[in-house]
């Protein structure tokens, strides 16, 4: 498994138009997002990066939408991915459409995500999937230098492992749209065979509570010493 930061320099598209079937991603992301913009609550939500950016969240009962990249159009506050200007625990919630596959060092996007989140807040990643027809195109010769075949794919059990480590509970994961150019309707394959669809969806919120409990912590609590406690030995006297 290939290390997730890397040196090289990812450029990031400055809008779907630039990836090949770029506006059929967009609509068939947005179709799967829109189940689940209305159970989003809060003050403040996130779109990072220029796809994100791009996304319809007009359904999001979330009032105030920050479209935040380092370039680009429509852009309310320029910043770096890496070292958001936001406070600790000062927004609600984070869409991230494709931002972690053109990026150099993912974990520190969501480290940077993770710390301007408040508590319960909502992470949405979502990404290329390499077990799919975009993976193959890697492959490809003629087609492998444009977008989106020039972006990081990770599996989704991957990310989902990076989101565990910083303490998210994942409450839905999917892949979708097996067809590049069947846009959001997916066709017979999505149906049937979603496992290799092109695109890949994860949405997951911020827990404070550990999620896995740790037996030995348990068990310390369980049968702690008090202060104070007399070792075995320590008034016994030398028989002779």
């Amino acid at each position: 498994m290939r290390a997730a930061r890397i040196e090289k320099i990812v450029t990031s598209p400055a809008s779907w138009n630039e990836l090949s079937y770029g506006n059929s991603y967009r609509h068939a992301l947005e179709q799967q997002l829109d189940l689940w913009w209305p159970k989003l609550f809060g003050l403040h939500l996130l779109k990072l990066g220029n796809l994100s950016a791009e996304i319809d969240t007009s359904k999001c009962q979330i009032a105030h939408h920050v479209n935040a990249s380092e370039s680009g159009n429509n852009i309310q506050v320029y910043a770096d991915s890496l070292d958001l200007p936001f406070l600790d625990k000062s927004l609600d919630a984070c869409l991230l459409a494709d931002t972690l596959a053109y990026s150099e060092d993912p974990h520190r996007i969501l480290r940077e995500v993770d710390r301007v989140l408040v508590d319960d807040g909502w992470l949405i990643v979502s990404g290329f999937n390499p077990f799919s027809l975009v993976g193959v195109g890697k492959l490809i010769p003629l087609i492998r230098k444009k977008h989106p075949y020039t972006s990081r794919m990770f599996t989704r059990m991957r990310m989902i492992d990076w989101l565990s480590l910083l303490n998210y509970e994942v409450l839905y994961h999917v892949s979708f749209q097996n067809i590049p150019w069947n846009g959001p309707c997916g066709g017979f394959f999505s149906s049937h065979i979603p496992a290799f669809g092109c695109q890949t969806l994860i949405v997951a919120r911020k827990r404070t509570i550990p999620l896995t409990l740790n037996p030995l912590s348990a068990f310390k609590k369980r049968f702690r010493v008090r202060s104070g406690a007399v070792g075995a030995t320590k008034n016994m006297h030398n028989s002779d």
